[in-house]
């Protein structure tokens, strides 16, 4: 499942997308908006995307997480939009027979994510200034 949305990221959908009989192991992992970045305080992020792109993006990230890591099942959601503080901005669960391949995978997927998915994110601070973010922002 790979999927980029305005409404709310529902965790216990994606975590049951990614269950396996053969897998000892289910990581999920939310990217939540903080209320501090390099002190300055954060009102909201907005997230902007050329969908077509990061989706192709996203799914050959899946793929080679799947085959990397021998994971059975991998699900990644990205909100767009507006997302409060506290709110998930991202989404990942996966399933793998042992948990250590499952958390290396989740780590890297974030990582790779913010390098080369088309997904932009601006900040909107406290003191109503705006900055675009991406990559690794």
């Amino acid at each position: 499942m790979i999927r980029i949305q305005k409404e709310t990221i529902d965790t216990s959908e994606l975590t049951d997308a990614v269950v396996d009989d053969d897998a000892g192991a289910v990581v999920l992992f939310v990217g939540t908006t903080r209320l501090t970045t390099h002190g300055r305080k954060t009102l909201k992020l907005e997230y902007d995307c050329y969908e077509p792109m990061a989706v192709a993006e996203l799914n050959s990230l899946r793929l080679k997480m799947l085959q990397r890591w021998g994971l059975k099942q991998c699900a990644i959601v990205h909100r767009i939009g507006e997302v409060k503080v506290g709110e998930a901005s991202v989404a990942v669960a996966v399933s793998s027979p042992h948990r250590v391949a499952a958390f290396e995978a989740c780590q890297w997927l974030m990582e790779r994510l913010k390098q080369v998915v088309p997904i932009w994110k601006k900040e909107q601070w406290e003191d109503g200034t705006t900055e675009w973010i991406h990559p690794e922002g």
